[in-house]
């Protein structure tokens, strides 16, 4: 039987293909985890009309949160110290429901003793509030834990026990991690905002109050508790965006303050106050810095985010999904 013989040039556009689907998958992970936080920005800013300049701090204290659950679940830390006696599956699930139920209870004291004392104050006011909540968090976290940074790549295949890092799925010849697969769940979360938001009754709450506060509260809303329920909701998903991050790369105490930003480039490119836009948004942004890190240099792709947001400022500052203001005369 006659072998086939590739020539040159379909072998290398072969290698291309794959490479494309390979950075592919490396932008929808990271657009994933931007949209995530993302989503904070925009539902904190859709009720409150404020900018949490603290919320990537609170993602980083997610992925701490869940390290530290990892520890107690049976990580010591130490090479093959790794023996949960239990289910890694089950060890996930209960690092991503503690991480989110953690940073949820941080989202609503930063609202109450941050952000509500200042509600009717100049939004100057908040802002300033919101960036000394920064600044808090991450230097409070790096006095208590230390500079060091938490690494949870710890699974591996060791005595016949399937853990995460060896799981991969064959794609072409693009190694296709199951961990991408569990990041990209992300999704899911995503979903499940948006049918709250616009199918419950507390989503219409949410979108009356957004819409025109003192008119909401005469029409019997409580208005302090669907602020508390805003916090509660972007906080969480701040909480497992850390856990997602942290799981691909790791965690330190300075991981909040870019990933923020670019939670808020995602925001701003999507339309900051809109759901879909914060998804949308936080994909493109995702997909154009694997794209930049993978054809141009890694040292780039930072300076093509930020040269995206100035785009959208200077020519769609609504962005995407969003809608312009309506200026009253």
């Amino acid at each position: 039987m006659s072998q086939l013989v590739l020539s040159p040039l379909d072998l290398l556009a072969s290698v291309r293909t794959d490479e494309f689907i390979q950075q592919t998958i490396n932008g929808l992970t990271l657009g994933s985890v931007y949209a995530l936080i993302a989503l904070g920005y925009s539902m904190v800013y859709g009720v409150l009309k404020l900018l949490n300049f603290a919320h990537g701090d609170v993602y980083m204290v997610g992925a701490f949160i869940g390290f530290g659950m990892m520890q107690w679940l049976g990580f010591r830390g130490d090479a093959g110290a790794w023996a949960p006696v239990i289910s890694t599956w089950f060890v996930l699930i209960v690092v991503f429901a503690v991480s989110m139920i953690g940073t949820a209870g941080l989202g609503v004291a930063i609202e109450r003793f941050a952000y509500r004392p200042l509600r009717n104050a100049p939004r100057i006011a908040p802002l300033i509030s919101a960036l000394g909540v920064s600044f808090f968090l991450a230097y409070s976290m790096q006095l208590m834990f230390g500079a060091q940074q938490r690494d949870y790549n710890v699974f591996g295949i060791d005595n016949g026990k399937l853990f995460f890092t060896g799981w991969d799925i064959p794609f072409s010849t693009v190694r296709l991690p199951l961990l991408r697969i569990i990041i990209t769940s992300a999704f899911v979360l995503m979903i499940a905002l948006w049918l709250l938001v616009t199918r419950t009754r507390t989503g219409k709450a949410m979108r009356a109050t957004s819409f025109d506060r003192e008119a909401a509260a005469m029409m019997g809303i409580d208005i302090d508790r669907v602020i508390v329920f805003t916090f509660i909701l972007g906080s969480a998903l701040a909480g497992a965006a850390g856990v997602m991050f942290a799981l691909r790369a790791p965690a330190s105490v300075t991981m909040g303050f870019i990933a923020g930003l670019k939670g808020f480039t995602a925001a701003v490119i999507g339309g900051i106050g809109s759901i879909p836009g914060a998804m949308g948004g936080g994909l493109i942004l995702g997909l154009a810095e694997a794209y930049s890190q993978g054809y141009v240099s890694s040292k780039w792709s930072d300076l093509l985010v930020f040269l995206i947001l100035i785009g959208f400022m200077l020519f769609r500052p609504q962005g995407l999904f969003g809608k312009a203001d309506i200026k009253k005369v």
